[in-house]
C-alpha cells in the first residue's frame, strides 16, 4: 500500500508557505497544488448550520432520532460504478464504520482515512466494514481512491442527502479555526496533499468546500447506529480507540 511521494517545490496555505521534506506516509499519494486558494473564494456562495457534536454509544437503536432513521432510509448514495445504493443497507447485514469525509479533495479527509485504514485489519478480525462517504460526483471519488490507495469502500453523496439528513455543520466559521490551521501544517510536513483540481470544482466550491462530516459506528441492522460523532470544525477526528470502542471490543 506504499507509495513514495513527489516532492512539491512549495505549498500555499492561507498564506503560509511551507517546505516539508516529504515521505511515504501511510500509502497516500501526493497530489501538487495547482491553484491558489486566495483567487478561488470570490462570489461563493456560502450556507451556514448551527454546530453540533455528539457522541453517542449504546445499544441498538440508541445512536439517532426517529426522524434521523426515517430521514436516512430515503438517502441514497452512488458506489464507484454509479450504482444507486440505500445508505442504510451500507450496514443492514454488518457493522460498519462510517467516515464522511468533507469533500473528496480535502487534504485533513485523506489523513482521516489513513488514520483508519491503519486500523483496518482490527475492523476485518471483528467482522467490521470501513467505509468513506464524500459529496461529490462519482469520478471525484475514483480519483480520490486512485490517488490514495483507500482500502476501505468508498461511496458518493452528489445531493449531500446524507449530511443534510445528519445534520453535519457546515460554514466557513467551522472551516477556517485556529486548530483546523494548525492540523492542515501538520498534516503538510507529514506528507498528505490536498487535490486543489478536486477542490475548486464548480459543485465542491458551491456546496461542499464548507461541508464538514463525521463518522458514525452502525448496524447489523438499518436502524442500528450505536456511535455517531459530528464534527465541529475541519480536522475534528476523534481518538481511533474511541471508535475501535464502539465497532469491535
Amino acid at each position: 500500500m506504499a507509495v513514495s511521494l513527489s516532492s512539491p517545490s512549495s505549498s500555499t496555505i492561507n498564506s503560509i508557505t511551507l517546505q516539508p521534506k516529504l515521505k511515504v506516509v501511510h500509502g497516500l499519494r501526493t497530489v501538487l497544488p495547482g491553484y491558489s486558494v486566495k483567487s478561488h473564494f470570490r462570489g461563493v456562495s456560502l450556507r451556514r448550520r448551527a454546530v453540533v457534536v455528539s457522541a453517542i454509544t449504546g445499544a441498538s437503536g440508541t445512536g439517532i432520532g426517529k426522524d434521523t432513521a426515517e430521514l436516512l432510509d430515503k438517502v441514497k448514495v452512488l458506489d464507484l460504478r454509479g450504482n444507486e445504493i440505500p445508505i442504510s443497507d451500507l450496514w443492514k447485514d454488518r457493522k460498519a464504520v462510517v467516515a464522511f469525509a468533507r469533500h473528496f479533495g480535502c487534504v485533513l479527509c485523506r489523513k482521516r482515512a489513513a488514520y483508519l485504514a491503519e486500523k483496518k485489519d482490527v475492523m476485518d478480525a471483528s467482522g467490521v466494514a470501513l467505509v468513506l462517504i464524500g459529496p461529490g460526483s462519482i469520478d471525484q471519488a475514483n480519483t480520490f481512491v486512485e490517488q490514495t490507495n483507500f482500502k476501505g469502500e468508498v461511496y458518493a453523496d452528489p445531493n449531500h442527502a446524507s449530511y443534510e439528513a445528519l445534520e453535519f455543520v457546515s460554514g466557513v466559521t467551522v472551516t477556517f479555526t485556529p486548530k483546523a490551521a494548525m492540523k492542515i501544517i501538520e498534516s503538510y510536513m507529514e506528507g498528505y496533499r490536498q487535490d486543489w483540481k478536486l477542490s475548486f470544482m464548480k459543485d465542491t466550491v458551491e456546496r461542499g468546500g464548507w461541508q464538514q462530516g463525521g463518522i458514525l459506528v452502525a448496524g447489523p441492522g438499518k436502524h442500528n447506529i450505536s456511535y455517531i460523532r459530528k464534527d465541529k470544525e475541519a480536522g475534528d477526528d476523534p481518538p481511533i480507540q474511541e471508535i475501535l470502542k464502539a465497532c469491535c471490543a
